[in-house]
Order: C-alpha cells, then structure tokens, then sequence
C-alpha cells in the first residue's frame, strides 16, 4: 500500500508553490555573471529554500513528484545553456551526435562521459565543474519558486519540444530564458543530473538532498526536442541507466563557488 504524505505537509507546500513559470526569489543580478574559457555564461545562482515536486491535482503531474519543500545552504553557478558540441570537442576527443552543428547541443554522451567533461573542464579552469544535483536542477527551472509553463504559448516560448522542434535539436539559447536569464531547462535536449533515479524519501523539509549513494541509474531532467508536454516540466523526472548514449540527451554544467 501507497503511504500518502499527512495532508498538513501538503499544505505546508502548498502555501510556497507560486502561481507562474520563472517568478524569480532573490533573482540574480544581471551583471552576476562570468564567462568561462569556453565561453560558457556561467550565473551566479543563491542559496535558498524552494518547494520541489508538484502538488496533488496539478495538470499533467506524476505520482512520484512528491511535493515537499528544499533548503540549498550553498550558492553556485550553472551555465546558462547546454553544453555545446564546440564546447564538448574542445575537451573531448569525439561528438557521436547526430546532427552536427557548433552551437547545436551536445547529445548521445553518456552520464560518466559527461562526468568525464565535467573533471576535464575543472582542470582547465582549475575550479571544481560538475553535473547539477537533482534539486539545484529543479530550483533553477522554477528560478527559486514557480509552476511549469501552462498553456501552449506560455511552453512554446520557452522550450523546443515535440510541437515545434520539427523533430531536431535547434543552437542554444534561442528560446525566452526564464527569470534567472537560463535557457533550454525545458526542451532542445534532456540533462543528465548527479543523482542516482529513486523514489523521492519522505522527507520534508530537505537539505541539500544528493539523491542515493549507489545505483547506476541516473535522474534526467528538462524532456527534449522529441517530448510530450507532460515531460517538458520543472517537476517531471525520469531514470536513465548512465552507460546510455541517446540523442536527446545532453549535460549542463555546475561550477561550485562555495
């Protein structure tokens, strides 16, 4: 048998979910921005407390997106685009994407060929890059608070995805960023996150979650250019095994400052 969250929890998030796609809390300055050697925009992103999940009755929502509230104690920064196959070549010896293109994203990478780029990065810039978390990956979609795009121009503004992509991967950064000035978190191509693909625990509130500490399954997020609606959401999340290589699935990077 299921057991259901106390309906007070619920509520308890419920008073935090905020009505719109991208309404900023504690937005980050525009000027609070870097560029790395790569020519990754990298954005400074704040510490904050954010409701993660979706709650009982929201449209197109899945049973295991657990709504529960999440305090991330550390600031960091995340690339404001996908990794670009000018970026990937520039550290690694081969792009197995299938359509080819310098400023297209990166796809067809496994999760620790990606881990791969990600220490090779590090050592480039000789700071410490990796995959987002699970939960920094949903704080910065909703940019602190705030629901999935609803409607189909509110989606189709922000996301390459099965209506509108005509079937392909498109350049980075040609959709309406959201709030905190990231692009393509929804659509063009799904992220591979750190966290091992597992049943939200019960835990609310959480802090600084990190997903399981084995299993070879990785979470994925963002959907892709061949994505329904239902998958193209802040709270939609599925599991990837981390040796797959599929060409809609691409990597965003983190660099820790904290």
């Amino acid at each position: 048998m299921t057991r259901r969250p106390p309906l007070v929890a619920i509520l308890g998030v419920a008073a935090v979910f905020s009505p719109s796609y991208g309404q900023a809390l504690d937005a980050p300055a525009s000027g609070d921005a870097v560029v790395n050697s790569l020519g990754m925009r990298m954005v400074r992103v704040p510490a904050g407390r954010f409701p993660m999940g979706s709650l009982p009755g929201a449209p197109m929502r899945q049973e295991e997106e657990f709504p529960h509230r999440v305090a991330l104690t550390r600031a960091f920064r995340i690339a404001s685009t996908e990794v670009t196959q000018r970026q990937w070549l520039a550290l690694m010896p081969k792009d197995r994407s299938p359509q080819p293109g310098d400023d297209l994203p990166v796809t067809s990478v496994s999760w620790k060929e990606a881990q791969e780029f990600c220490l090779k990065l590090s050592q480039k810039e000789e700071v410490p890059y990796r995959l987002p978390t699970e939960a920094e990956w949903e704080y910065v979609c909703r940019a602190g608070a705030g629901d999935p795009p609803a409607g189909r121009a509110e989606l189709e503004a922000v996301a390459w995805y099965a209506d509108n992509s005509g079937e392909k991967t498109h350049p980075v950064g040609q959709k309406k960023p959201n709030a905190w000035g990231l692009h393509d978190l929804l659509g063009n191509v799904a992220e591979w996150t750190l966290d091992v693909y597992r049943p939200y625990p019960r835990v609310d509130p959480a802090t600084d979650p990190a997903g399981p500490p084995e299993g070879s399954t990785r979470v994925v997020r963002g959907g892709a250019w061949r994505s329904f609606p239902p998958a193209v959401r802040c709270a939609a999340r599925t599991g990837t095994p981390e040796s797959y290589q599929l060409s809609h699935l691409g990597l965003r990077v983190v660099q820790e400052i904290e």
